[in-house]
């Protein structure tokens, strides 16, 4: 993060101000201005410093990155942005995976005890086709993204079952928040980025996610 802020572009002491960590739509509005100021001129610049404030952000489970899949949106093509998005957030989760794995299990152990033994249970229960239910988990708001990073590895869900799950189960409410952001400076809030028909069609999708598990455990009893 030290070199990303060295190597970015002179700023304005305006500008500069307002160079932080959106916390509300106000201040993703105001980096989104800077950064598509020098976007084209400083291309990979302002590429690079996105991709690692966001993989920084989900790494150490800090809020603010709803707000960065927002202004990825306004900045880039939909194909890019939605690429961009699913990688940082599978690669920051997957940071914060390690992390865990190295330093979390006291953590996790002391205060998420009686949680991490309800997942375990479902992750067990769903071991044959986790890709599938960490997709589903990702869609829908069941689980906290920051508790299923922390406790993945503790409970023994694979690296790359994880990363896999990750990135495509956080393409659909991406997909809700980048088409937001083409409309950036209409909204005023995050959570009009997200509409009654957006809620569907990601619970829709969460449902056809969960649906192979379904459909082979159904097999799998009747051949039994």
């Amino acid at each position: 993060m030290f070199l990303v802020y060295k190597n970015f572009p002179q700023l304005s002491d305006e500008e500069r101000v307002n160079m932080k960590v959106p916390r509300d739509m106000d201040d993703a509005k105001a980096l989104g201005k800077v950064l598509s100021k020098y976007k084209d001129t400083f291309y990979v610049q302002v590429l690079v410093a996105y991709f690692t404030t966001y993989i920084f952000l989900q790494t150490f489970a800090i809020p603010g990155s709803i707000f960065l899949s927002i202004l990825s949106g306004f900045l880039y093509p939909f194909p890019l942005a939605l690429f961009l998005v699913c990688l940082c957030s599978g690669l920051g989760a997957s940071f914060c995976y390690m992390l865990s794995y190295l330093v979390g299990r006291p953590v996790v152990y002391k205060y998420l005890t009686e949680k991490a033994i309800k997942w375990s249970q479902q992750v067990e229960r769903h071991r044959e086709h986790l890709i599938n239910y960490i997709i589903f988990l990702r869609i829908t708001p069941f689980l906290p993204n920051w508790f299923i990073n922390i406790t993945s590895p503790v409970i023994n869900v694979p690296l790359k079952v994880f990363f896999i799950g990750t990135f495509l189960g956080v393409a659909p409410p991406s997909f809700v928040a980048i088409k937001a952001g083409t409309t950036l400076y209409q909204l005023t809030t995050a959570g009009e980025a997200v509409s009654w028909n957006s809620v569907f069609i990601l619970m829709i999708l969460a449902v056809l996610s969960i649906l192979p598990a379904i459909f082979q455990k159904k097999l799998k009893q009747k051949f039994e």
